[in-house]
C-alpha cells in the first residue's frame, strides 16, 4: 500500500508502544519535567507518551527534516501544540540541544533506532528494496554527505565486503563485493533495482529460498554506513545518560545486532559498580550510576509482530539513573 501522502497517524505503528510509555512516564509526573524523543520519527511514541503524561514537555529530535514536520503536524492535531519543542539536529546532539535551550537534564529520553516508516515508504529515498529508485539512502535529504551510490562507487572491494559483513551479517559479502566492482566497471550502480538484480544474482539459490528477501542485509549495510548510523548511536549513548535527572530514564530500541551490542555495552558500563576488586568498602563515587529497569533485552510478542511485521527483530533496554555524577 503507498501511505506516502497518508497522515503520520496512517504511517507508523510504535514498536513496543505500552511498554515504552510504562518505563517512561513514571519519571514525568511533576511539572516542567522533560521528554527528550531523540529518533522523534513520525512520533508515535511522544504523541502516546505526551498522552499519559501531562505535565510533560516535549524536546523531539530527528535529523529527517520532512520526517519532523510531519511529526508537528501530527503532535498539534493530538492537542499538544503547546508542549513541544522541535529540532532538527541528529540525536547524539542531545547534550548541546538541552544547553541551547536552557534545559539543565532530562527526566526521560526515548530513542528508536532505525528507520522510521516514513522513509521506508518514501520511495525517492531508495530505502526500500522492493520500489526501484535512485540509491541515495541518507536520512537526511538534504544533506551533502555521500549516497549508498556513492559508497559502491567509490570503496575497494575489500572495504565493500567489509561493510557487508560488519553492518549487514551478511554471509555472502565477499561475492557480492567481487560483483559490485566487476558490474562498476562496465556502467555505475545507482539504482535500487540495479542492485536488487546483481544481489540475486550473486547469492545461491538455495539462500534465496529460505534466507528471506537476497537485498535485505545488503540495503542495510548500506544505510547504516551511509548515515554513520553506529559512530553516532555511541556518542548519543553517552550523551544522553549524562543528561540524564536524577531518576530519570532512558529507553533504546534497536533493530540490529551491532546497535544492540553497543547498547547493551553503553548501559553496562553505568549500572556496574567502578569500584576495585580488593577493596572493602564501596564508596559512593564508585556505586553504579544506574540500575536496570528491565532484565536483559524486551522483545515484542507475537502477536506484535504479525501486528507489525518491523518489531519481530526489536531489542528493547532501559535504565534508570540512581546517583549523580560525581
Amino acid at each position: 500500500m503507498d501511505t506516502t501522502n497518508a497522515p503520520a497517524d496512517d504511517r507508523h505503528l510504535p514498536v513496543l508502544l505500552g511498554t515504552c510509555v510504562d518505563l517512561l512516564v513514571p519519571s514525568l509526573q511533576h511539572d516542567g519535567s522533560v521528554y527528550v524523543d531523540g529518533t522523534l520519527g513520525m512520533a508515535g511514541h511522544a504523541v502516546a507518551v505526551l498522552d499519559a503524561a501531562p505535565r510533560a514537555h516535549l524536546v523531539g529530535i530527528d535529523r529527517d527534516a520532512e520526517a519532523l514536520e510531519l511529526a508537528r503536524e501530527r503532535l498539534m492535531r493530538a492537542g499538544h501544540g503547546d508542549r513541544i519543542t522541535l529540532v532538527h539536529a541528529t540525536y547524539d546532539q542531545i547534550p548541546a540541544v538541552l544547553a541551547d535551550l536552557g534545559i539543565p537534564a532530562a527526566d526521560a529520553v526515548m530513542m528508536d533506532l532505525g528507520l522510521s516508516s516514513f522513509q521506508i515508504d518514501t520511495r525517492e529515498r531508495g530505502f526500500a528494496y522492493a520500489q526501484d529508485a535512485p540509491l541515495d539512502m541518507r536520512m537526511d535529504a538534504g544533506s551533502d554527505g555521500p549516497t549508498a551510490a556513492d559508497l559502491l562507487r567509490d570503496l575497494s572491494e575489500q572495504d565493500l565486503a567489509r561493510m557487508l559483513k560488519e553492518l549487514g551479517d551478511e554471509r555472502f559479502a565477499r561475492r557480492i563485493a567481487q560483483r559490485i566492482v566487476a558490474q562498476r566497471q562496465i556502467s555505475p550502480i545507482t539504482r535500487s533495482g540495479e542492485l536488487v538484480a546483481l544481489l540475486e544474482a550473486a547469492i545461491p539459490a538455495a539462500t534465496r529460498a529460505s534466507g528471506g528477501h537476497p537485498a535485505k542485509r545488503t540495503f542495510q549495510a548500506l544505510r547504516i554506513a551511509v548515515n554513520e548510523e553506529l559512530e553516532i548511536l555511541t556518542r548519543a549513548l553517552e550523551g544522553a545518560l549524562t543528561s540524564l535527572a536524577l531518576e530519570g530514564r532512558l529507553v533504546v530500541e534497536s533493530y540490529h545486532s551491532g546497535e544492540d551490542r553497543l547498547v547493551k555495552a553503553a548501559l553496562s558500563r553505568g549500572t556496574r559498580s567502578s569500584a576495585p576488586a580488593d577493596l572493602p568498602v564501596e564508596l559512593e563515587e564508585h556505586r553504579p550510576r544506574f540500575e536496570n529497569l528491565v532484565r536483559g533485552a524486551l522483545r515484542a510478542d507475537d502477536e506484535e509482530i504479525a501486528r507489525n511485521a518491523r518489531s519481530a527483530s526489536v531489542r528493547l533496554r532501559a535504565v534508570r539513573r540512581v546517583r549523580p555524577d560525581i
